[in-house]
């Protein structure tokens, strides 16, 4: 039998621009010493870098055929992201204490599941652009409407706020991709019932509620105090439990 590892897994994922690595920079700046125990897991990824990301900090940016290169190895799992591929190191997670992931629902599913990983302790909390009230009053029949063309609608805008503070004029790629990712974000938001908590928050990376005001404002002050709240073994008002077959 395995022993279990001296550190812990923190996992937060989330549908793609649903505040996650905003979420992440204010726990650096507000909480210094509570990130500092947290050592990031940087992935490889075939994309190119947004702005403001750091090759071997954020990702390990390198091109799809090298990534597709690792699959012959134990230590990798590789797996197709939203039209990206991405490979994460399983060996030695834990070697500096607590392992920190911030990323997407499939990567942190796989880090729930890996055989590889089944005798580390975790922590998983899910950021979700919809509370469970929420989720609730909109799949009632009487509404009639699509709860995933909703989801699907709510990242959409959120994706193109985001992309066109980071780029101004977007172009037919990245439409594309803006596209590809709010339709993935309900079968994403799907995932979410598998995780330890899920916090919901309305200011995604979109949001000027992260920095323009120096202090996080609004949901994204309430979502950075759950994680926190969390991270040191409390359970905050907000954090909530979604039942299989909320999505449907």
């Amino acid at each position: 039998m395995t022993p279990p590892a001296a550190g812990r897994l923190v996992i937060l994922s989330g549908p793609s621009c649903v505040g996650k690595s905003p979420l992440d920079r204010a726990l650096a700046r507000f909480y210094p010493d509570v990130h500092r125990g947290l050592q990031r897991l940087a992935l490889f990824n075939s994309r190119a870098p947004r702005p403001g990301e750091r090759d071997g900090v954020d990702y390990h940016f390198r091109r799809r055929t090298q990534i597709e290169a690792l699959r012959i190895q134990q230590r990798f799992a590789v797996l197709d992201v939203r039209g990206d591929l991405q490979a994460l190191d399983l060996a030695d997670l834990l070697e500096r204490g607590d392992a920190f992931f911030e990323g997407n629902p499939f990567v942190g599913r796989l880090l729930q599941t890996h055989p590889a990983l089944a005798h580390v302790r975790r922590l998983s909390a899910f950021l979700a652009p919809l509370s469970r009230e929420e989720i609730l009053f909109l799949a009632d029949p009487a509404r009639h409407l699509s709860l995933a063309d909703l989801i699907t609608d709510v990242m959409r805008r959120k994706l193109l706020r985001r992309t066109r503070r980071q780029k101004g004029e977007l172009s037919f790629e990245d439409l594309e991709n803006i596209e590809r990712r709010a339709r993935s974000a309900f079968g994403e938001l799907q995932e979410a019932v598998h995780f330890d908590w899920v916090i919901p928050n309305h200011d995604g990376e979109d949001s000027e509620n992260w920095d323009a005001f120096y202090f996080p404002l609004g949901d994204a002050r309430r979502a950075l105090l759950a994680f926190v709240g969390l991270l040191e073994g409390r359970i905050p008002p907000c954090a909530e439990k979604w039942e299989a077959g909320l999505l449907g």
